[in-house]
C-alpha cells in the first residue's frame, strides 16, 4: 500500500494506536514489533475491540478476503512516512526540542508558554522516540498553530531519523553532556548526534535555532545557523540571571528591548533549571506571548514523574530527581544540593547507567565530588557505585535499601534521591 492510499484510511479513522489494549473506537492499529513482541498476533484482536483498520507487514496474519487489513512491508517505516506526510499536509510550524539533559522539562515549560495564547501540539509524557515522535506528529489538527517535539537519543543517527520524519522549522538544544555513552561510544559521539537536529536546520528555509549563549559547545555547533540567543549577558534576545535557590529557583528575565526586568518565582528545583526557563521565555517572546503571560505560566508549572520533584513527607524533605542519571546532570543536582540552605542533608545516589567504558571512572569522580561535600548521610545503591573507592554504605538495589529504610528511617533530614530509573530509586519514597 502506498502513502497516499494509506493516509486516506488514516482520514477516515478516528486516530492511530499501536497498542491492542489501547483501542479507541474506529482507530487505525498500527501492528509494530519489539524483541519480545509481534503486533501483527495482536491485529485480530485490535480489530475486534474497536479498530476500523489493521496495518500488518506479514501476510500470514491477514484472513482472505478481509480488507480491514493493509499490508504493508514494515510497519515501523509506513508509521513514520504516514507521521511525515502528516505533518506536511497539516504545514502547522514545528519545534523540535532535543539535549542531553532538562529536555523533557524545557518543553513543557515552552508548552505551558505558549498555549498561553496559541492553540498547540506538544509531546505527551516521555514519547521521543521512534515510535513517539510519528503518534505525536499523527495527533496534528488544523487547529494547531505551532507543535513542539520532543526527541530523545542513545545511538548516532536517531536525531537524524526523527528530524527527517518531523522536519521541524525550528530547533532548541538544551545542552550537551555525557549520558548513554555505551551507545554514544564517545562524547564526540553526543555532540555529533544532538547536532543532526542543526544539521538538518541549516538546509531548511527560514529556520532558527533558540540557543543558550552561555554554552560554548553549542555556540561552536551553531555556525551557519539564524539564532535566537538567550543567557546571562546583556544585548542577547533574552538575558536574566538568579535570584534564588533554596529550594525553588527564582530569576529576572528581560529582553533587548524593555526596560525594566521580569521576575519569576517557580517550583522549580535547582539552579541547573534556570537556562530551561529561560528558553521557555525566549521561545514565547519570539512567538508573541506576552511578559505576564509567561511568567504566571512558568510561576504555576510543577515538576511531576520524579524529575526534581520535592515532596514533604512526615519526617524528611525529599528532593527526588531519580528519573534519570548522568555524570552531568549528577554534578548539577549534587552542587545544587550542596549550595541549599538545610540543616541536615542525606544523599541517596543509584548509578548511572549506560556508560559503557567510561563507567568506572565516571562512578569514582562522582564519589570523590561527594566526599568533597561532607554530606551528613550518604547511601549509594548499585554494582558500579559499589566498586567505586569510597567509605559510604551501598546496597545492592532498591529492594535491599527499602529494607534498609524499613529499619533505619531518617528523620528531620533533607534526602536527595538522583540515580537512573532502572535502579527504581522511587520505589522507596514511602519508606522516607
Amino acid at each position: 500500500m502506498d502513502i497516499t492510499a494509506l493516509y486516506q484510511v488514516f482520514q477516515a479513522c478516528g486516530g492511530v494506536t499501536t497498542d491492542s489494549r489501547h483501542t479507541p473506537q474506529g482507530s487505525l492499529f498500527v501492528a509494530l514489533k519489539g524483541s519480545n513482541f509481534n503486533g501483527n498476533a495482536f491485529a485480530a484482536a485490535a480489530l475486534e475491540k474497536g479498530c476500523r483498520y489493521a496495518v500488518v507487514d506479514e501476510a500470514g496474519y491477514m484472513p482472505e478476503g478481509d480488507k480491514r487489513y493493509l499490508l504493508v512491508d514494515n510497519c515501523l517505516e509506513a508509521l513514520q512516512a504516514l507521521a511525515r506526510h502528516h505533518r506536511r499536509t497539516m504545514g502547522t510550524r514545528l519545534l523540535a526540542i532535543t539535549g542531553t539533559n532538562g529536555k523533557t522539562t524545557t518543553k513543557e515549560l515552552v508548552a505551558a508558554v505558549l498555549s498561553q495564547s496559541l492553540h498547540i501540539l506538544y509531546t505527551q509524557g516521555n514519547l521521543n522516540n521512534a515510535i513517539g515522535v510519528p503518534l505525536t506528529l499523527l495527533g496534528l489538527k488544523k487547529e494547531h498553530e505551532i507543535g513542539v517535539i520532543e526527541m530523545g537519543a542513545s545511538h548516532p543517527g536517531d536525531i537524524r531519523e526523527l528530524v527527517e520524519i518531523a522536519e521541524p522549522d525550528y530547533g532548541l538544544i538544551t545542552n550537551v553532556g555525557k549520558a548513554h555513552l555505551q551507545g554514544f561510544g564517545s562524547f564526540e559521539g553526543v555532540v555529533r548526534t544532538k547536532g543532526e537536529l542543526y544539521d538538518f536546520l541549516r538546509g531548511r528555509k527560514d529556520a532558527a535555532i533558540f540557543i543558550h549563549d552561555d554554552d560554548a559547545c553549542l555556540k561552536q555547533m551553531a555556525h551557519g545557523l539564524r539564532r535566537v540567543p538567550y543567557g546571562t549577558a546583556e544585548g542577547l534576545y533574552v538575558h536574566g540571571r538568579v535570584t534564588g535557590n533554596s529550594p525553588f529557583l527564582s530569576f529576572d528575565w528581560q529582553t533587548e528591548s524593555d526596560v525594566t526586568m521580569h521576575h519569576v518565582e517557580t517550583k522549580l528545583i535547582g539552579e541547573y533549571n534556570f537556562p530551561n526557563a529561560l528558553a521557555a521565555v525566549a521561545v514565547g517572546r519570539y512567538f508573541g506571548i506576552a511578559a505576564d503571560k509567561i511568567d504566571s505560566a512558568i510561576a504555576a508549572y510543577r515538576p511531576q514523574n520524579n524529575r526534581s520533584q520535592l515532596k514533604q513527607t512526615a519526617d524528611n524533605t525529599l528532593i527526588i530527581d531519580a528519573y534519570n542519571a548522568n555524570p552531568t546532570s549528577m554534578r548539577a543536582a549534587l552542587n545544587h544540593f550542596h549550595l541549599m540552605q538545610a540543616p541536615h542533608k542525606m544523599v541517596i545516589l543509584g548509578d548511572m547507567r549506560e556508560l559503557g567504558g567510561e563507567s568506572a571512572r565516571e562512578h569514582q569522580a562522582i564519589v570523590e565530588l561527594v566526599e568533597s561535600f561532607g554530606f551528613e548521610r550518604v547511601w549509594l545503591v548499585g554494582g558500579e557505585f559499589a566498586a567505586a573507592r569510597h567509605p559510604y554504605a551501598v546496597f545492592a538495589d532498591a529492594k535491599v535499601l527499602a529494607a534498609a529504610l524499613q529499619q533505619h528511617k531518617p528523620h528531620g533530614m533533607t534526602v536527595l534521591l538522583k540515580g537512573s530509573n532502572s535502579v527504581q530509586l522511587s520505589s522507596v519514597v514511602d519508606y522516607l
